[in-house]
């Protein structure tokens, strides 16, 4: 079992940059590919970013590469999402999620591919 518990969410202008982090527990972190989803009201989850076990691989939606970056550290057992030049259309609540694997370079884009899923952490981007 791990458990995720998602911070760093808030209400920003057009622009600006925020940063998430997703703490973990419960299981070692190293076992897992990690990503970010997001979904805004009355739409489907969607995917944002995936990052490999050991952080050397990472892999983003069209609609935020250039724009986010997703890191790790191992060390302190969290994720991060580097969210800059912000839209109002990245208005959502942002999950992050943990999938065990064996493979050290995946490509995870779809929910129903991760395990365990942190409570949220609402961002809201005002134009």
């Amino acid at each position: 079992q791990v458990q995720l518990v998602e911070s760093g969410g808030g209400l920003v202008q057009a622009g600006d940059s925020l940063r998430l982090s997703c703490a973990a527990s419960g299981r070692p972190f190293t076992n897992y590919a990690m990503g970010w989803f997001r979904q805004a009201p009355g739409k489907e989850r969607e995917f944002v970013a995936t990052i490999s076990r050991s952080g050397g691989s990472t892999y983003y939606a069209d609609s935020v590469k250039d724009r986010f970056t997703i890191s790790r550290d191992n060390a302190k057992n969290t994720m991060y999402l580097q969210m800059s030049s912000l839209k109002p259309e990245d208005t959502a609540v942002y999950y992050c999620a943990a999938t065990r694997t064996y493979y050290s370079d995946v490509d995870y884009r779809t929910p129903n591919q991760y395990d365990y899923w942190g409570q949220g952490t609402q961002v809201t981007v005002s134009s």
